[in-house]
C-alpha cells in the first residue's frame, strides 16, 4: 500500500486529476469524483487500481477509473492511498460495469463489487514475485479443431469456421439428447483460441464447471484456462482472477461470478443452460449472466453462444430478431438420438390403466423401470421435492397441517419422526387438526427420500441412490440400480439410463410463475437427455397429460417450438422478454414515494400492488423494449432523490426479475 504525508503533497506532473468511483452504496452518489494525484503516487495511481480517498470526512475505498489533465472543480482533495499498484479493473470491464449498472437501474459501485473479487494481499505478492521471476515465451495457439460432434448440426461446422477465422458468429444452440455439451463448448473455445482470441464461458453450478474444466483440459492442455467460482475460496479465486487479468491464459470459465472476468482480446462469450435461476445474481443490481455476456459480445464485437437442452423465451427472441442464428439438428439425427418418450396421462394409457390419472407411479412407469433393471441398466427417477414428506395434511379431512405457533407448513423428516415446522423449526408432536381434531397425518407431497424408500421396497436387492441437496452425485455406475434425484441434481450414468421416470410433474407445472412451463420443460429435458437412445432401449415416462404444451415439446424434443409459443403468448400479454418490466418492492409508503419521484417515460404502465413477503408490497412498471433505458434511468434517479433525502425505508429495484409475482 502506497501513501503520502499530508505536508509534502504536490500534484503529479502529468495528468494530475484522477476520476474515482467511491465505494459508497448511495444512488445519488453514483458518479465519478475528481481527486488530485500526489507526485509520490503518480507511478502507482494508474487506471484500474484500488485507492482510498477522503469522502464526507471518512476514508473510503474506491476505484481509479482514469487520469485527466484538468477538472471542472476548482478545489480538489488528494488521493490518500493506492491500496495496490496492480490494476485489477480492466478498462473494458469498467465500461461494461457502467452499461450494466444503467441497464439494471443500479450504481457503478455495486457492479464493480461483483466484477472484481476482494483483494488477497498474500496472493497478490506471490503472483507479483512469480511474474518477475518468469521469463517464458507465450504458448503457441492450438490448431483449428475439426467439427467433430458439431457435424450433427447443419450449422455447426459453419459456426466453428467463423470462430476460427476470427469472425463473431452468434448462435442459439439446442443440444441433442445425450450430447456431450462440454466437449462441444471446448471445441468452440479451441476454434476461438486458434484465431488468437480469448473466450469466456459461464455455467450454472460446480458440477457443470468440473465437467467443462475436464473437457477444456483435454482439448487445450493444462495451463490454457482458469476457473472462477466463489466456491474456490478467496485465495484460489483471486489467483485465477489475476492470471486472467494479466492475460496469462486466453480462456476463463466459471459460474455466475465469472461473467465480468477480464479476458484479453475477447472473441467468444458462451453460457450453458441460461434458464437456470442460478445465473441470476441475488445481490444488487441483480444482473443476469446471460444479459451481461450478451452485452459483452455487443461491446467487444465478439461471438456469442447460448446453449441448452431447452430454450428460454429470451434466447428465442434473439433468434426471431435476427441477432443470433439457431443451431439445431435435423429430424433424422434427432430421431436416432432421442429415447422413446411417452406420457402416462394420455387417453390410450388411461384406457389400459384407469388409475394412471391419479397414481403417483402408474403401471407404464413401473413396467419401464422393471424392464430397464432386468436389462441391467440404471433407472433415474426425478422427484421435484426433496426431503421425506415436505408437506402433510390431516388424514381425516385433508386440511393442510400448519404450525400452531407461526402457521408455517408442517413436514415429516422421516418415517418415525415428529412433524416439524418448515418455517420456525418447532416440533409439533401433539398436533391436532383445528378443523376436525384428527391426529393422523397423510402425505400431501412426497419427497425424494420417501420415494427412495418406497422404490427400495418395490425392487428388493436393487441398489438405491439419492442425489439432492444433502449430497449431489456427479456420476453413477452403469449397472442395474435406482437413482432418485431432485431436478438439477441428476448424475450422469455410464452408458446412459435405461429408463427415466418424471414423477409429480404437477409440482412444476402448477407453480404460480410466469416461467412455470418453461422451467418444467428445462428440468425434464435435463433428465431425459441422460437416457439411452430408443434404439438402445432408452425410455422416458413423464407422468402428465400428453396434451399439455410442455409435454408435447418433450415428446417431440422441440424446445424451439415451445419457446416460440411462449414468446408469442408473452407478446400478447405484455410480459418479458417482449416487454421490459421492473419490480419495486418495499413498504407501501416507500414504494409510493419512489414512484412519485420517478419521471417514467411515455407509455409506461404501473401495475399492482401485489403482496410481497411480510408487510411489503410490490409494484410493477412495464414499458416497451425501446423505452427500457428511460425506465431504468427514471427509477435510478428517483432512488437517488430518496437517498439524498436520507429516506429510512429501503426499496428494492429489480429490472426484468425472474419472479414477477
Amino acid at each position: 500500500m502506497t501513501t503520502t504525508r499530508r505536508d509534502d503533497r504536490r500534484p503529479a506532473d502529468g495528468s494530475p486529476v484522477a476520476r474515482v468511483c467511491v465505494d459508497v452504496p448511495l444512488a445519488h452518489l453514483d458518479r465519478p469524483f475528481d481527486y488530485l494525484v500526489p507526485q509520490a503516487l503518480a507511478a502507482d495511481a494508474v487506471p484500474g487500481v484500488r485507492v482510498k480517498v477522503r469522502f464526507a470526512g471518512q476514508l473510503v475505498d474506491g476505484w481509479l477509473l482514469e487520469r485527466t489533465e484538468r477538472s471542472e472543480h476548482p478545489r480538489l482533495a488528494f488521493l490518500d492511498k493506492v491500496v495496490s499498484p496492480v490494476p485489477v479493473l480492466a478498462p473494458e470491464v469498467a465500461r461494461l460495469a457502467r452499461v450494466v449498472a444503467d441497464r439494471y437501474a443500479g450504481s457503478l459501485a455495486d457492479v464493480l463489487r461483483l466484477a472484481v473479487p476482494p483483494r488477497h494481499a498474500r496472493v497478490e505478492k506471490e503472483v507479483t514475485a512469480e511474474v518477475r521471476a518468469a521469463d517464458e515465451a507465450p504458448a503457441d495457439p492450438p490448431s483449428s479443431p475439426a467439427p467433430e460432434g458439431w457435424r450433427d448440426y447443419p450449422a455447426g461446422p459453419a459456426l466453428l469456421r467463423a470462430l476460427a477465422d476470427g469472425r463473431s458468429p452468434r448462435a442459439v444452440w439446442s443440444a441433442l439428447p445425450g450430447e456431450d455439451w462440454a466437449a462441444r463448448y471446448a471445441t468452440a473455445v479451441a476454434a476461438t483460441v486458434a484465431a488468437g482470441r480469448g473466450a469466456l464461458v459461464v455455467v450454472a453450478d460446480g458440477r457443470d464447471l468440473d465437467r467443462l474444466d475436464a473437457a477444456l483440459t483435454a482439448r487445450l492442455g493444462s495451463g490454457r484456462h482458469v476457473c472462477l467460482s466463489a466456491a474456490l475460496g478467496p485465495a484460489r479465486r483471486y489467483r485465477a482472477f489475476l492470471a486472467a487479468r494479466r492475460g496469462d491464459v486466453p480462456v476463463v470459465i466459471g459460474t455466475r461470478a465469472a461473467m465480468f472476468a477480464p479476458v484479453d482480446r475477447l472473441g467468444l462469450v458462451a453460457i450453458w443452460d441460461d434458464g437456470d435461476d442460478l445465473h441470476a445474481e441475488p445481490r444488487a443490481p441483480y444482473p443476469h449472466a446471460r444479459e451481461v455476456l450478451l452485452t459483452r459480445a455487443q461491446l467487444a464485437e465478439a461471438g456469442a453462444l447460448v446453449g441448452g437442452y431447452a430454450r428460454t423465451a429470451e434466447a428465442q427472441l434473439l433468434v426471431e430478431t435476427g441477432w443470433a442464428r439457431e443451431v439445431i439438428a435435423d429430424r433424422a439425427v434427432l430421431r436416432a438420438r432421442t429415447p422413446a418418450i411417452v406420457p402416462a396421462g394420455d387417453d390410450p394409457q388411461l384406457a389400459r390403466d384407469p388409475g394412471a390419472a391419479t397414481a403417483r407411479l402408474p403401471s407404464l412407469a413401473w413396467t419401464a423401470a422393471r424392464e430397464a433393471l432386468r436389462a441391467d441398466a440404471p433407472v433415474l427417477v426425478q422427484v421435484p421435492r426433496r426431503g421425506y414428506l415436505p408437506s402433510v395434511a390431516c388424514a381425516d379431512c385433508r386440511t393442510p397441517a400448519r404450525c400452531p405457533h407461526c402457521a408455517g407448513p408442517l413436514a415429516l423428516p422421516s418415517a418415525g419422526g415428529s412433524p416439524a415446522c418448515r418455517w420456525c423449526a418447532r416440533i409439533a408432536a401433539a398436533y391436532a387438526c383445528p378443523q376436525c381434531g384428527g391426529r393422523r397425518l397423510r402425505a400431501s407431497v412426497t419427497g425424494a427420500r420417501r420415494t427412495a424408500e418406497e422404490l427400495g421396497r418395490a425392487f428388493p436387492g436393487v441398489p438405491v441412490r439419492t442425489s439432492g441437496r444433502e449430497e449431489v452425485l456427479a456420476d453413477v455406475p452403469g449397472g442395474a440400480g435406482l437413482v432418485i434425484a431432485t431436478p438439477g441434481a441428476e448424475p450422469v450414468a455410464t452408458g446412459g439410463y435405461g429408463a427415466v421416470l418424471l414423477l409429480d410433474t404437477w409440482a412444476l407445472l402448477t407453480r404460480a410463475d410466469l416461467r412455470a412451463g418453461e422451467e418444467a420443460l428445462r428440468r425434464w429435458t435435463g433428465a431425459a437427455a441422460l437416457a439411452r437412445p430408443a434404439a438402445a432401449g432408452g425410455r422416458v415416462v413423464v407422468v402428465a397429460d400428453g396434451a399439455l404444451a410442455p409435454v408435447q415439446a418433450l415428446l417431440r424434443w422441440d424446445a424451439g417450438w415451445f419457446a416460440a409459443r411462449e414468446l408469442a403468448e408473452r407478446r400478447e400479454l405484455g410480459f418479458p422478454p417482449a416487454m421490459r418490466m421492473a419490480s419495486v418492492t418495499g413498504l407501501p409508503a416507500a414504494v409510493a414515494d419512489l414512484l412519485a419521484q420517478a419521471r417514467l417515460p411515455d407509455g409506461a404502465e404501473v401495475l399492482g400492488p401485489v403482496p410481497a413477503d411480510g408487510e411489503r408490497e410490490r409494484m410493477l412498471v412495464r414499458v416497451p423494449r425501446a423505452r427500457a433505458a428511460d425506465m431504468a434511468g427514471a427509477l435510478h434517479t428517483a432512488a437517488g432523490v430518496r437517498s439524498a433525502r436520507k429516506a429510512t425505508e429501503p426499496v428494492r429495484l429489480q429490472v426484468d426479475p425472474l419472479a414477477l409475482f
